[in-house]
């Protein structure tokens, strides 16, 4: 039970990086949306690669699966992000109680 219990805390510390990591680029993408003149350089540039390398793959992946959700005006609204972050809520959770059920 004890293995089952850091299993739990491990599952658990990991998806609470990611989330703040999605956390990460979702702040990225405001400054975009909001300064639109506005690029990374130096050590930003690198790290918004890394956010971005880290992130777009399972967003994309939910996207294949849930188109975007259409609004008026010609906009859309990519709800892949929306998905992953509750997975990763539930999966937290999850882990939450793995690792509470051994103590």
């Amino acid at each position: 039970m004890i293995i089952l219990g850091w299993v739990g805390w491990a599952l658990s510390v990991v998806i609470n990086l990611y989330m703040m990591v999605l956390f990460a680029r979702v702040i990225l993408d405001w400054i975009q949306f909001f300064a639109r003149g506005w690029r990374p350089s130096g050590i930003l540039l690198v790290v918004a690669n890394v956010l971005y390398a880290l992130t777009d793959p399972p967003i994309r992946w939910i996207g294949r699966f849930i188109p975007p959700l259409r609004v008026g005006g010609g906009m859309a609204i990519d709800v892949g992000f929306m998905v992953l972050f509750l997975v990763l809520i539930i999966g937290q959770r999850l882990a939450n109680v793995l690792y509470f059920m051994s103590v």
